[in-house]
């Protein structure tokens, strides 16, 4: 975590060196370790790209100095892209689908970015289109587009996953993490099995989600609670890379909101419903791997919390299953 100590100039410079925490419901033989990213700065792990995106994109002249970034999304990385704006003397127009966490959507406009609605039934495909369609209208207007843009891949490359393996000495036996656009397990899984070949990489959506269609079988679409992974349209998931995958877990909505109480409770962790799923499975693949059932190079698995359970206290995420709104 950034040290105390030294005084820094811009709040760019807290992003990254976030916890690595055990889950204590983890096999003793097997634990499993948590990044916890809500100590980001704007309390998810999109910060990450958009610290990296943006800086990248400028340094190449793909983003011009004082131009405006235009992206769709559900919430976390118009965040994570608005502090790095801010910071950077660029304008940002976020594109939301109108069900996503409203907490998220005023964070994103007191960072001093615009927010675009979409209808919540034309999901993310058509906050994409539209975002497209005002960077049309606009000079000096580009989209970094995180489902498409290998940057958002490169930007766990570059941070998450050294993070992980420095304080882990370089045992990491699995690596296990939701998919939403993919970007934070390929870079993961890119960096893991450059170390070692036979690390587990394991991916985590919920039940209804489409994932299952990148390894040739036909899942069954249907509505899902749990926010920031998952995905109703694969075409637009073109980071995911299904050769670096070993697995696909799929976790029920009622599991991950037993997982989320459970958490806080018994852990102190005020994680979201993302997290509660990852945990889930990453405690089955190390359980897997105590038994016997999975081989990996080391006797730990690592997985991510990407932000806050406090941003969805709206949509009820400690009230029962039923009050808990999707």
């Amino acid at each position: 975590m950034t040290t105390h100590t030294d005084p820094l100039d811009s709040v760019l410079e807290t992003i990254g060196e976030t916890p690595l925490v055990r889950v204590q419901a983890s096999p003793d033989p097997v634990p499993v370790y948590a990044k916890l990213e809500s100590f980001n700065p704007g309390a998810s792990i999109k910060d990450r790209i958009g610290k990296y995106m943006l800086e990248q994109m400028l340094a190449e002249g793909t983003l011009p100095p004082g131009g405006t970034v235009i992206e769709p999304t559900a919430g976390n990385t118009g965040i994570g892209l608005a502090v790095a704006a801010g910071q950077l003397d660029v304008d940002a127009v976020f594109v939301v689908p109108e069900r996503f966490s409203v907490e998220k959507q005023q964070l994103m406009r007191a960072l001093g970015a615009e927010v675009i609605n979409t209808p919540s039934e034309d999901g993310m495909k058509r906050a994409i289109d539209r975002a497209h369609e005002l960077a049309e209208e606009l000079d000096d207007a580009v989209v970094p587009q995180q489902f498409q843009n290998p940057l958002n891949a490169e930007a766990h490359y570059a941070t998450t996953a050294p993070e992980v393996y420095d304080a882990l000495d370089g045992e990491v036996g699995a690596i296990v993490a939701g998919c939403g656009t993919g970007g934070t397990l390929m870079g993961m899984a890119e960096y893991a099995l450059e170390h070692d070949p036979d690390t587990r990489v394991v991916a985590v959506q919920p039940e209804g989600s489409m994932y299952d269609a990148f390894f040739d079988e036909e899942p069954e679409e249907g509505p899902y609670k749990t926010e920031g992974i998952g995905t109703h349209d694969p075409d637009t998931n073109v980071l995911f890379d299904p050769d670096l995958v070993d697995d696909l877990i799929t976790v029920p909505d009622e599991r991950t909101h037993e997982e989320m109480s459970r958490l806080a409770a018994e852990e102190g962790q005020l994680v979201a419903s993302s997290a509660a799923a990852n945990s889930l499975a990453a405690r089955q693949v190390a359980r897997d791997i105590r038994d016997g059932e999975l081989d990996a190079p080391h006797d730990s698995v690592v997985t991510v919390f990407a932000d806050s359970s406090e941003r969805y206290l709206s949509k009820g995420v400690y009230r029962s299953f039923e009050e808990w709104e999707g």
